[in-house]
C-alpha cells in the first residue's frame, strides 16, 4: 500500500534514501478524477520503469485552473487516498501549479512517465527533465478512457426529459 505524502520536504528525503540504496524512482502525474481501467495501466506501466513510483496529483483548485471542468467529481484528499491503494504506486503528493515542473526539479526521477495523450516531443516537462539527466517515457494504453467521457456517459444515462 502506498502512501500519501503531504510536503515536498518529507517526499525529497523519502526519494533521497531511496535513490541511496539504489533504486530507480519513477514520477507520473494527472487528475486522476474519477479512476478508470487507462489510469490504472498508466500506473502500472510506469510502475514497471522503475522500483518506485511516485504519483502527483492536481489538488481540486488546479483542476478548475486548468478548465478542465468547473468542479471537481473526487475531492483530492480521496483520491490521494484512492491511489495510495492501488498496488503499484508507491508515493502520492498533490500539487497546485499548471505544470510538475517544481516537483521535478526538487525530486529529480529518474523517468518521468507520461500518458499516451503526449508524445516524447511534447512533454511540457521534457526540457527540465532531460536538464537533470532524467529520462521522459510515454506509458499506458491508447488514449481512449477518459473521466469526461464518464461523466458523459452518466449524464446522458441519469438526464430528464
Amino acid at each position: 500500500m502506498g502512501e500519501y505524502i503531504k510536503d515536498i520536504n518529507t517526499l525529497k528525503k523519502i526519494v533521497e534514501t531511496e535513490r541511496s540504496k539504489g533504486k530507480k524512482i519513477v514520477f507520473g502525474n494527472g487528475c486522476f478524477d474519477i479512476i478508470h481501467a487507462g489510469h490504472i495501466r498508466y500506473l502500472r506501466a510506469a510502475k514497471k520503469l522503475g522500483d518506485i513510483l511516485i504519483v502527483a496529483i492536481n489538488d481540486d483548485e488546479s483542476i478548475t485552473k486548468l478548465g478542465k471542468r468547473k468542479k471537481v467529481v473526487t475531492p483530492a484528499m480521496e483520491r490521494a487516498e484512492i491511489l495510495t491503494a492501488i498496488g503499484c504506486v508507491d508515493y502520492v503528493i498533490t500539487f497546485n501549479e499548471p505544470t510538475v515542473e517544481r516537483l521535478l526539479l526538487e525530486l529529480k526521477p529518474d523517468i518521468h512517465a507520461k500518458g499516451t495523450d503526449y508524445t516524447e516531443e511534447t512533454v511540457p516537462e521534457k526540457d527540465i527533465v532531460l536538464s537533470y539527466g532524467g529520462k521522459v517515457a510515454i506509458v499506458g494504453d491508447p488514449k481512449n478512457h477518459s473521466t469526461s467521457d464518464i461523466i458523459k456517459t452518466i449524464h446522458d444515462l441519469y438526464r430528464i426529459e
